[in-house]
């Protein structure tokens, strides 16, 4: 009976042995499996990132870990942060920060860049004005690219579009520049008397987008200006990078509707209704950082009645230098002064 026992004892340990030996068969063969699909997956992947790499990059040749993809991409990161740096160093540059005197190189053809751009505000029916000062100061054809070469002084006249677009006054407008090549035509900016102050805030945006000159002079059309005189003024402020120069003055705001200076936001200039300081309308220069800064804040910054006392706003609360130029007051000619009124 012990012996049976015995015997039937055995034969169940080694059936129990047998499952689970079993158990630990399927459980290593199911482990086995699992460990390989996730390898595969894991080549999979890695497959697709390389091939990924392989057709941003273009290489096509490629067979590298996604440890050294992660690599590559971190890189590119980091240049294209440098790239961005380089960027705001060149446009820091521009704006100011180094030497005024230095000029823009090119390996094959170095260029000089421009001393000033005078934009002359003219209207429609001011023909004659022009001629005159085509004559007198100006100049045209052969003789006005020869001072854009030589003294580095662009000019032109400034006008917008009728509000008739189309009409007779753009097409004499565009017959005599056919004729003088010497115009800066505002497209979008429509001519009307109250438009004037945003005429030179457009000018002054386009100008410095089209031109890349040290400084931007406005100019009326009833002004002779001193070419050489302006010249040699201007060259002894290159080393100034935010500069306004004119004949500065403040003066009375005017509240009486009819009256010929009439500002119809006077009651924005405190009680005793005086302008803040700028630089008087005949004649006045920035430098290529303000001319910037107004081509980029161009749909936000505000105009008054008029266009002088608009541009002296703008550079309220900036870093910027103030020159008090008696050379500058057009009304009274003396020697050695750039502009006089005609």
């Amino acid at each position: 009976m012990q012996s049976r026992g015995s015997s039937n004892k055995l034969s169940s340990m080694i059936a129990r042995t047998r499952i689970s030996s079993l158990l630990l068969s399927m459980f290593a063969t199911f482990a086995s499996i699992y460990v390989a699909g996730r390898l595969w997956q894991d080549a999979q992947t890695r497959v697709r990132l390389i091939k990924e790499l392989d057709r941003i990059t273009g290489y096509g040749k490629s067979a590298i870990s996604v440890d050294d993809t992660l690599k590559i991409i971190a890189c590119r990161e980091q240049r294209k942060k440098l790239l961005e740096l380089e960027m705001q160093l060149a446009a820091a540059g521009q704006e100011g920060f180094k030497s005024k005197g230095s000029t823009d190189t090119d390996d094959k053809d170095p260029k000089k860049r421009p001393l000033v751009v005078i934009g002359i505000l003219t209207r429609f029916g001011r023909k004659n004005n022009r001629d005159a000062i085509r004559k007198a100061w100006m100049g045209t054809g052969a003789a006005l690219k020869k001072r854009e070469n030589e003294k580095g002084i662009i000019t032109r006249f400034v006008i917008g579009r009728s509000a008739n677009r189309g009409d007779s006054l753009d097409q004499d407008i565009d017959s005599e520049n056919k004729q003088t090549n010497d115009f800066f035509i505002l497209d979008h900016h429509m001519e009307a008397p109250k438009e004037f102050p945003n005429k030179a805030k457009l000018f002054f945006a386009y100008a410095v987008d089209k031109w890349d000159a040290e400084y931007y002079a406005k100019v009326n059309d009833d002004v002779y200006v001193n070419i050489d005189s302006l010249g040699a003024t201007l060259a002894t402020h290159l080393d100034k990078p935010r500069v306004y120069i004119g004949c500065m003055k403040s003066g009375d705001v005017f509240s009486e509707p009819g009256h010929k200076w009439y500002e119809p936001d006077w009651w924005k200039f405190g009680d005793k209704k005086l302008y803040f300081r700028h630089a008087s309308g005949e004649m006045y220069v920035i430098s290529r950082a303000l001319a910037k800064f107004i081509s980029i804040n161009r749909s936000i910054l505000r105009t008054y009645a008029h266009d002088d006392v608009s541009a002296g706003s703008w550079f309220l609360g900036l870093d910027v230098k103030y020159l008090n130029e008696g050379k500058f007051c057009c009304s009274s000619w003396s020697s050695g002064a750039i502009c006089a009124g005609v």
